[in-house]
């Protein structure tokens, strides 16, 4: 039995065709939801790592009627009780060079490096890929790649070798340790920690004096700088900045970020940049 795991549901999705088609990768795909390079990672005195990481979503993203349940860690647990009870099966992480896999990867070598020989990694960092024409590019995320194209990338299936568990083993320690609200990736499995407060320039480079939807301000910045961290945290910064005094909101803001408004403070009239009347 090998237990693929992927982050987020498009992999998933794409992963679960491929193994379809290929009895050698037969297994159970175990999806991790939670997007672990955004928001905190220390939890308090009795609190469960489910309850942190569901706390801070419910933050990000409202809903009253639906609260958002984050059980990742219970999941990934189960995987490795079935690891401990049956010697023959594996657990294979599949691996882009994203920040928030990379956080994956340093979250699930806690729990599943335990078992030397039968953990294995799928790094398609780097390497090329045929698109739906046939054309080569470099994926940076496994949501970009076709099943036909993941059945071939079995072959990069690797086991985590005793060196990377040596050397890798403290990073998620020092990750939680250092609590900060963004983690970036800077090339290879290099993981730097950043305040809630990162990308947040970059919103307000495309805020103006005039209100204009949410929505258009994150698609601008995610289109020009593409933003790892997606536009429901992004939604949530402007929120945050305008509880700051940053920004101005009018609107409906615990709806979608086509609902409320965003503008810079005041009419810019006395902006070092405004024009001459």
């Amino acid at each position: 039995m090998i237990y693929h795991i992927v982050t987020g549901d498009v992999a998933a999705a794409q992963l679960s065709e491929a193994i379809a088609s290929e009895p050698s990768m037969e297994g159970t795909v175990l999806v991790v939801r939670d997007v672990l390079c955004l928001g905190p990672l220390q939890k308090e005195e009795g609190q469960k790592f489910s309850e942190l990481r569901s706390a801070f979503w419910q933050e990000v993203a409202p809903n009253e009627k639906a609260p958002i349940q984050v059980d990742d860690m219970e999941r990934l647990l189960d995987v490795s009780a079935k690891l401990a009870n049956d010697e023959e099966a594996k657990a294979w992480l599949w691996l882009a060079p994203w920040p928030t896999d990379i956080c994956t990867y340093y979250w699930t070598l806690k729990y599943l490096g335990k078992y030397p020989g039968r953990f294995f990694v799928v790094n398609i960092a780097g390497l090329p890929f045929l698109d739906e024409n046939g054309k080569v590019f470099f994926p940076k995320s496994l949501g970009e790649i076709k099943p036909r194209e993941l059945v071939k990338a079995r072959k990069l299936a690797r086991m985590v070798t005793p060196a990377e568990l040596e050397v890798d083993g403290d990073e998620w320690k020092k990750l939680v340790e250092q609590n900060a609200g963004n983690r970036i990736l800077e090339g290879g499995k290099r993981i730097l920690s950043k305040p809630d407060e990162h990308y947040d320039n970059q919103l307000l480079g495309f805020c103006t004096h005039q209100f204009q939807k949410a929505s258009k301000v994150i698609n601008q910045a995610l289109s020009k700088f593409t933003l790892p961290p997606g536009d429901l945290y992004l939604g949530w910064r402007l929120r945050k900045m305008a509880d700051a005094g940053r920004l101005e909101l009018q609107g409906d803001t615990a709806k979608g970020l086509k609902d409320f408004d965003v503008k810079l403070p005041g009419d810019g009239t006395n902006a070092q940049y405004a024009l001459p009347l």
